[in-house]
């Protein structure tokens, strides 16, 4: 594993941000006014010391926080070991997908002794998002807060937070995140489930190693506080809560939502969700406390991870026994949860846009799956390997970058432009599949959408392998979340419980076991954008593709020319 160090340089004017990152495996200093260094580092939690990939030696790594509509420069100076790229999570770069970041999709990786400078541009995204590396596994350990505030003459649309306060939930290994995944792919098994949860890098004080570390939050009676809660967890849905405080949902996905109150979060990964806490009980110590939620029949250790939301001049002690979280499987306080988030009619938000019945001219049914394929190599275990699908074709990824082979015209054998828009056979996709053929096909195959499209995505929960729920990740888009449902997609009833009046604007939905959802956008931003399930393991198997949008007709509606800086294809 090559060695990441990274110094930030912060231009502090009131819409252009410049960042550096130097990857190194030397500990350099650049004269900045914040410098902060990226680097391989050793951690000892769960009386294991283990060495990670991280940011400015801490994990997480260092916050981005600027306002809506600016634009942030990154330029990363590969002086590691290996290649890698950056993703601005839920950032649309409107006309760029060249700085979108993910690897073999829109770019080559940064080799060492190499930079690229990210343009990372701004539009009408207001909230909380995040980056983190896409490339292998990294991202378990390489990843931070991308904080948006509001433009200098808006205000918040609900009360004015006292203070904010990011919130990142992780999944701990034991080990080497990038090791993992290879030595699991080559031996075609599952990757092996996390060792803990952590909230901010701490895994609180219920594993029972006396070394390790609780997060600790200080409030003041009486304060609003706006809690940033990212999930960057690799493979595991998560329950939040604060006991003995009700948390206020105000936005979700960099996007506001209509407000409103509950005891819980349940929060996917990739997902972002800004919630208000008052502070508002008797002064003392609260745990604040995560717990994974699966519906599927290979579920992640049950593990509950906490914090502290500590009132000043508290004189009281934690009893573990009042946290009031959800079981692991409660499906119920999961959907109870995600159909109370509504988009709200505010001016900070976008315009509603939802596309009408009669506008939708491109819809595409996808079934998700995961699935075997043959494993042939000295290193199996058995003549099969895990795999996963969309529409049974699970992704291959290339070593030439689609999006300049896309845009070049003259490379070949990257790519094909056919990825079915209806599933190749269709089957109780929910019913019991204990008997049914699990291979899947193989290739890299686009979907193509014309500049303007009115498109229609319903993604279809299979009961294939483990079955369970998925958190898919849409890049260079916000899309509406206009309809859910259990069992079989049904196209012809199914659409009248569709919510075209206020569905939430997100960008990560969670697709529920053995049942559905619908989403609905306008394909308003040329390019390529990379579609994948955001559990890693599944996107590592092939629970991806990759939606291309030709350029329109004018200059404002096709993509920009590429840098002439991007990484080479070596």
């Amino acid at each position: 594993v090559g060695v990441l160090f990274l110094s930030t340089l912060l231009l502090c004017s009131a819409d252009v941000h410049h960042y550096e990152f130097f990857v190194s495996s030397l500990f350099l200093y650049i004269p900045t006014c914040h410098s902060r260094f990226v680097r391989e580092s050793n951690f000892t939690k769960l009386c294991n010391t283990t060495t990670l990939l991280v940011v400015n030696d801490s994990y997480p790594g260092p916050e981005i926080r600027v306002h809506k509509g600016d634009t942030v420069f990154v330029n990363v100076h590969n002086q590691g070991n290996y290649g890698f790229t950056i993703h601005w999570h839920g950032v649309k770069q409107p006309r760029n997908p060249w700085f979108d970041g993910p690897e073999f999709i829109t770019q080559c990786p940064i080799q060492p002794g190499t930079n690229f400078t990210y343009e990372i541009i701004l539009s009408d995204e207001i909230g909380t998002l995040w980056w983190h590396a896409h490339s292998d596994w990294t991202r378990g350990s390489v990843h931070g807060a991308f904080i948006i505030l509001p433009a200098e003459n808006e205000t918040y649309p609900f009360p004015t937070p006292y203070a904010d306060q990011t919130i990142i939930l992780e999944s701990w290994y034991n080990g080497d995140y990038k090791q993992i995944i290879d030595d699991a792919l080559a031996a075609g098994v599952a990757p092996r489930a996390a060792d803990a949860y952590a909230i901010n890098g701490h895994l609180g004080d219920t594993y029972g190693c006396p070394n390790d570390t609780i997060f600790l939050m200080e409030v003041d009676s009486e304060n609003i506080y706006l809690l940033r809660i990212i999930n960057a967890a690799m493979n595991e849905e998560q329950f939040f809560t604060i006991t003995s405080h009700s948390l206020i949902v105000v936005a979700q996905d960099a996007s506001y939502v209509r407000m409103f109150t509950t005891d819980y979060i349940m929060i996917s990964p990739g997902q972002t969700m800004d919630v208000l806490v008052i502070a508002d009980q008797n002064v003392g110590q609260y745990y604040m406390a995560i717990r994974p939620f699966s519906d599927s029949a290979a579920p992640p250790n049950d593990f509950i991870s906490t914090g502290v939301f500590q009132y000043t001049n508290n004189e009281g002690g934690l009893n573990a026994s009042l946290i009031p979280l959800p079981a692991m499987n409660d499906t119920d306080a999961m959907l109870n949860f995600i159909s109370q988030i509504r988009y709200t009619n505010v001016s900070q938000n976008p315009t509603i846009n939802v596309p009408a019945d009669t506008d939708i001219n491109r819809r595409v049914y996808i079934a998700i799956a995961t699935n075997t394929l043959p494993c042939n190599t000295s290193e199996c275990v058995s003549d099969t390997r895990f795999a996963a699908s969309l529409n049974n074709v699970s992704f291959v990824s290339p070593r030439i970058d689609i999006l300049q082979a896309y845009y070049g015209n003259n490379i070949t054998g990257v790519f094909t432009q056919d990825f079915p828009f209806n599933p190749p056979v269709f089957y109780d996709f929910t019913g019991n599949l204990t008997d049914f053929n699990t291979e899947a096909g193989e290739g890299t195959r686009a979907i193509m959408v014309n500049y303007g499209d009115a498109v229609e995505m319903v993604l279809q929960t299979t009961q294939l392998g483990a079955g369970g729920s998925h958190p898919i990740h849409l890049h260079g888009f916000s899309f509406y979340w206009v309809g859910i449902g259990t069992g079989n997609f049904n196209n012809e009833t199914d659409p009248s419980t569709y919510n075209l009046v206020d569905p939430p604007l997100i960008n990560t939905v969670h697709s529920p076991a053995a049942g559905w959802v619908a989403l609905r956008f306008f394909a308003n931003n040329p390019g390529v954008w990379y579609m994948h399930c955001h559990f890693e393991r599944h996107s590592s198997w092939g629970m991806s593709t990759v939606l291309i949008v030709r350029n329109g007709t004018t200059t404002e509606t096709s993509m920009r020319p590429p840098p002439s800086t991007m990484p080479s294809c070596t």
